[in-house]
Parts: structure tokens; C-alpha cells; sequence
């Protein structure tokens, strides 16, 4: 099964939104800018890395590059039986599986930043990460410290962050390379995110979670809190509410996702951290990553040859490497070209049809092999209407 997994802060990078200006999904950003109000679309291409570190702004900005992403992987078929988010991309993740609305996600989004920024200048905090050490072993440093430092993430076997107050990370960071670690290595971050310090962000982000509407998942989603999945739409008031103060359990959430039957994983966003979490979590799985539009079609082709793993077709895959969805641009009916095109052949840009006064056309060049909606159908945006073989 493929599950779609969402990064967190500090993926973040200048211009990582410049890869996809040209690409349809692109017209989320101005959606996300009238919602946030302010420009989103700055951020992703003109800001600067000092500028991205801020926790408002990298929060917001890389939320979005997950949803051009996702939007850009399920405009050509690619279909997911399970998501999951680090921190931040918990919040994606909900999104994407359909658990909250996209408009609403920017706003939680936007808060959930300005709270934990707010919070961070209140109380000062940093992180460390620990490398090469057991997590028993990382949590007894941080009790041996005997002051506010706690586990803020469980990333991966022997990758381990810790935060709190910057005198104590050091010291529990000491104890640590006593124990065995092989390096302890400070983040660059704001905060101590994930511990007690971010309790007054937790108060004000209680307040904002609780005006949203939360549906049921249209597939699991495993929460940061407790690794577990979960398919109620309710039981996210009290994970998001407990997030910003609890550890991210993301090593323990792969290993419950592996034995639930998951055996390839995307991350959809910008840099491949979780890539390499999971390639250090699960060596028998495949990770792979979209973070502009050209690693799209690698991922096709990747899915198109399951991995050992997994024993057979992959649950969530919807084509082949050779096949694509061309997707209305906008909500409407649907009005396929008079020419029968079924099984003929077509070019890159070819008129296929009208949805509304808008028109359809094809992106690539191929056969086409059927409709999906049809003469007369009411369709909305980015709803597959008509299928391509392109190889």
C-alpha cells in the first residue's frame, strides 16, 4: 500500500516554489493568499532563508508547497491508502485526507504559526539533535539533566531531538555523547517546539481548532501524539490540541504503518527528511519524494514496479508509468469536441472538450483510452474527465 507522508517546519528553503509557477496546481497559492491575507506566493519564491525561519512564515509556506504537490500527484492518478504528517505536516496530511477543509487548513495553518512564534519569544527555547543513541538512552540524558529539556521527536533509529530551555539542552546533550552519541547537533529553530514551552501557542491554537469542522478521513491519518491511525473525525480535537506539547512519535508512527500493510511511502513537499526517516525506519520499503514537477513521472515509474515488499499491485496506485488523467480545470459541465476521440490519438495541447466556458486540453500527447465523465456531467475542478496512454 502507498501512504502519502507531509514534512514539517525546517524543510523550508528559499525559492522552493519557483519549480512550480507554470504548473496548474500553482493556482492553490492565490486561494492560500486570500485566506491567510498576506501573500503566500512571496514567500515561496522571494523570501530568503533567514526570512523562512521565522515560524510564521516557514509554517505557511511549506503547508503549501505540500498542497501543490499533492494536488500536482493526484492531477495524473496518483491515489494514497493512508497518510501521514511530521508536526506541521500533520496538519496536510488532514487536509489531504479530507478530515478538514483547504481554507481552513491555510487558517489553522497561519495561527498555528503565529502561536508557536508568539510563544517561542515568551520563552526561549532551542533543539538539539541527538545522533547514534537509543531513545532510552536520550531520555535518561534529559532526566539526568534534571531541568527543562525533554524528547520533542522521534524521527528514526538513533536520530532523536531534544528541546527546552538552552542551557539544559547543552547539558542533556553532554550526558548524551557520555551515554554513546555519536554527535549532538543544534537546530536551528526558534523554539522548543513539542514540550511544555509551547503551552500558551497550545491555549490559542485550542481556540482556533475548535471553530472547524472536522470530517471523517476519506483514509486513515496517524497522529503525531499516539502513532496510531485514526478514521474518526472528531479524535483530532484532542490530538491537535495535545501536538504542540507532546512529542511527534514519527519513528514509531512508520513502524505501525509497515505493520499495518504500508510498503511505499511519498512524501509530498519540499527536502526528503522523512525520505530518509523512512529509509532508516523501514530498509524493506520504497521512499520516494515529489517536490517539484519533475519528480513526478520518476514517481510514476517507481510505482509501476511494486516493491519486493509489498507482494503484489500496490493499494492506492491508480496507473501505470505510461498512463496519465487529464482533470477539468474548472467546475462546470462537461462538453467532450465533437470528434470521437476515443482510441485515436492526440497531441500535447489538444482541444478535448469544454467544462463551462472553459477549455480542456490535454497536456500530453498519447491514445486516448476513455472518458471518465461524460457528455452533459457536471464535474468540479481537478476531477478526472478523460484517461490517456502515453507510452
Amino acid at each position: 500500500m502507498i501512504c502519502f507522508t507531509y514534512p514539517g517546519q525546517g524543510s523550508q528553503k528559499a525559492g522552493m516554489g519557483s519549480a512550480w509557477v507554470d504548473h496548474p496546481s500553482w493556482e492553490l497559492v492565490a486561494e492560500a493568499s486570500e485566506a491567510a491575507g498576506r501573500d503566500v506566493s512571496r514567500l515561496l519564491l522571494d523570501a530568503d532563508d533567514d526570512e523562512l525561519r521565522h515560524t510564521r512564515n516557514s509554517q505557511i509556506a511549506t503547508f503549501m508547497v505540500s498542497m501543490i504537490a499533492l494536488d500536482a500527484v493526484t492531477r495524473v492518478g496518483i491515489e494514497t491508502a493512508g497518510h501521514a504528517g511530521h508536526s506541521l505536516g500533520e496538519y496536510s496530511a488532514l487536509v489531504a485526507a479530507g478530515v478538514v477543509d483547504f481554507l481552513d487548513g491555510v487558517r489553522l495553518v497561519s495561527e498555528r504559526g503565529e502561536a508557536m512564534q508568539v510563544a517561542a519569544e515568551e520563552q526561549e527555547g532551542t533543539m538539539a539533535a541527538v545522533m547514534g543513541l537509543d531513545d532510552d538512552l536520550v531520555e535518561q540524558a534529559c532526566e539526568q539533566a534534571d531541568g527543562n529539556v525533554w524528547v520533542a521527536n522521534y524521527n528514526a533509529p538513533g536520530q532523536v531531538v531534544i528541546a527546552g530551555a538552552p542551557p539544559m539542552v547543552d547539558t542533556a546533550g553532554a550526558i548524551a555523547k557520555d551515554l554513546g552519541a555519536k554527535r549532538v547537533m543544534p537546530l536551528p529553530v526558534g523554539g522548543a517546539f513539542h514540550t511544555p514551552f509551547m503551552a500558551s501557542a497550545q491555549d490559542r491554537l485550542g481556540k482556533a481548532v475548535d471553530k472547524i469542522e472536522f470530517r471523517v478521513p476519506d483514509h486513515p491519518v496517524y497522529a503525531n501524539v499516539d502513532a496510531a491511525a485514526h478514521t474518526g473525525a472528531h479524535t483530532w480535537i484532542d490530538l491537535l490540541n495535545s501536538q504542540l506539547t507532546s512529542a511527534v512519535r514519527w519513528r514509531q508512527s512508520v513502524h505501525n504503518m509497515c505493520d499495518d500493510g504500508y510498503t511505499t511511502f511519498v512524501e509530498l513537499g519540499p527536502g526528503a527528511v522523512l525520505t530518509g526517516t523512512v529509509n532508516r525506519t523501514a530498509k524493506e520499503c520504497q521512499s520516494l519524494k515529489v517536490n517539484a514537477p519533475a519528480d513526478i513521472d520518476a514517481v510514476l515509474e517507481a510505482l509501476a514496479v511494486p516493491p519486493v515488499a509489498s507482494g503484489g499491485p500496490l493499494e492506492g496506485e491508480a496507473l501505470f508509468a505510461t498512463e496519465r488523467l487529464v482533470v477539468s480545470p474548472a467546475a462546470g459541465v462537461f462538453q467532450p469536441t465533437e470528434e470521437n476521440l476515443l482510441g485515436a490519438g492526440v497531441h500535447a495541447g489538444q482541444l478535448l472538450g469544454r467544462v463551462g466556458d472553459t477549455e480542456v486540453h490535454t497536456p500530453w500527447g498519447g491514445v486516448i483510452m476513455g472518458y471518465l465523465a461524460v457528455e452533459g456531467e457536471r464535474v468540479t475542478a481537478s476531477q478526472p474527465i478523460a484517461w490517456l496512454r502515453t507510452g
